[in-house]
């Protein structure tokens, strides 16, 4: 029986997979420390919350609108160059943030294209960052290095608001930033070494596994007709668009007013709440990733993603704010089980022609749902306060993947790699 320790860190043994995982580890922190000092430099230099929201603006248009470009750039010219050039931009722009922090208060004229530099570069980023790992480790390990990667992620989240606020605290928020750039020079210098070292060679293709079906013809060429054609790709869309509908104000409206309210938490309860949502995240990220693939990957997904609506629903009926926290762990929990499921299936099945274009849409479905959630969240949370939110984003996700599973072509979506991965 495989050690589920040496499965879940198997990938690292693989150079180019621990450059990654060692760049974007250090790119992550980075992310939440200028998380933390952006708002505080534009809120204690008398910028105002218009400012921020501008700025916060600025920044979240062009991310969304560059996901598809940053996706068909990553099919053309290689995820890693483009992740590359795209970190290379966004050191340079953060240092000069930097530099002007140090200079002076913040300014609308300054901080806006600035945002909106480093925005783009995070559309053009963001779809090569989930397509390149498929190259650079066997598929026999693809969901332990997805799954090692999201939990490399995650901990970054987690420690890296600490260190942001140490380093605002302790030095400035242009410190901080001055940090965060540093972490972009990281994260390109390792992609600089993904690129100039050897692939090792790609495992064969494993048969499928006795009283298996044989491998399912390839998908149709061209991301037109994956979109027209696919069932599976309508599907993972549907579920997507559903899904984040319904996170965005789940976890930026809903809750916040749910502790501040109802459960009467406060921000530390509400701190509480988030950190056993994140904690949980982390520990189905690790299963997934000390685990096999399933023989069903889209069904056991599919159900964990249900059973996380469940846990999500009845947060606000629980009463105080340790059954709510008990409740969001094991919400977490099906989340990061089932995302690396879903991403790992999806590497798999997509024709690496166009992996990067997938990705981008698959993710420009998820970010621009949120702006329309969090409206949404916040008339219906203004009219019927926040606990009816809960079960209905819940009942959305619910149906979706419901409906999604009445198509066969989902059910069976898959299969035909966990059989290949089990063989190997």
């Amino acid at each position: 029986m495989t050690n589920p320790a040496g499965r879940f860190f198997a990938p690292l043994r693989h150079r180019r997979l621990a450059l990654l995982f060692a760049g974007q580890v250090t790119s992550n922190v980075g992310d939440a420390v200028y998380a933390v000092a952006l708002p505080w430099y534009v809120l204690a230099t008398h910028g105002g919350a218009l400012l921020l929201g501008v700025v916060l603006a600025a920044y979240g248009v062009p991310r969304t609108a560059l996901l598809v470009v940053g996706g068909h750039l990553a099919d053309r010219w290689r995820p890693w160059t483009v992740m590359l050039a795209a970190d290379t931009v966004r050191m340079a722009v953060v240092a000069g943030l930097a530099a002007m922090a140090f200079a002076g208060p913040a300014r609308a004229a300054t901080l806006v294209p600035i945002a909106v530099v480093l925005g783009a570069g995070e559309g053009l980023f963001l779809p090569g960052a989930l397509s390149i790992v498929p190259s650079l480790v066997p598929g026999e390990i693809l969901q332990s290095a997805n799954a090692l990667t999201s939990s490399g992620s995650q901990m970054a989240t987690l420690a890296g608001p600490i260190l942001g606020g140490a380093l605002v605290g302790a030095v400035s928020p242009g410190g901080a930033f001055a940090v965060d750039a540093a972490t972009f020079a990281a994260s390109a210098a390792t992609l600089l070494a993904i690129r100039r070292t050897r692939a090792a060679p790609a495992a064969a293709a494993a048969p499928p596994a006795p009283g298996q079906p044989d491998a399912a013809p390839a998908p149709p060429a061209g991301i037109g007709a994956l979109l027209r054609r696919s069932r599976v790709l309508q599907v993972i869309l549907l579920i997507t668009i559903a899904a984040n509908l319904g996170s965005g104000g789940f976890g930026e409206v809903a809750l916040p007013a749910l502790a501040h309210g109802p459960l009467g938490a406060g921000a530390t309860g509400y701190g509480a709440l988030m950190a056993a949502m994140g904690a949980g995240a982390l520990v189905g990220t690790l299963v997934a990733g000390t685990m096999g693939t399933p023989k069903r990957v889209a069904v056991v997904a599919s159900a964990a993603f249900m059973i996380q609506s469940i846990f999500g629903a009845i947060v606000p009926y629980l009463g105080s704010v340790a059954p709510a926290a008990a409740s969001l762990a094991l919400f977490g929990v099906c989340n990061g089980f089932g995302n690396v499921l879903t991403i790992t299936a999806f590497q798999r099945w997509a024709p690496p022609a166009l992996l990067g274009r997938i990705m981008g849409i698959l993710m420009t479905a998820s970010f621009a749902a949120f702006p329309i959630s969090v409206a949404a969240a916040g008339v219906l949370v203004h009219r019927f306060g926040p606990a009816p939110f809960f079960p209905l984003a819940s009942a959305a996700v619910i149906l979706a993947i419901a409906a999604g599973l009445t198509q066969r072509e989902w059910r069976e979506f898959g299969r035909n790699e966990a059989a290949a991965a089990a063989a190997t």
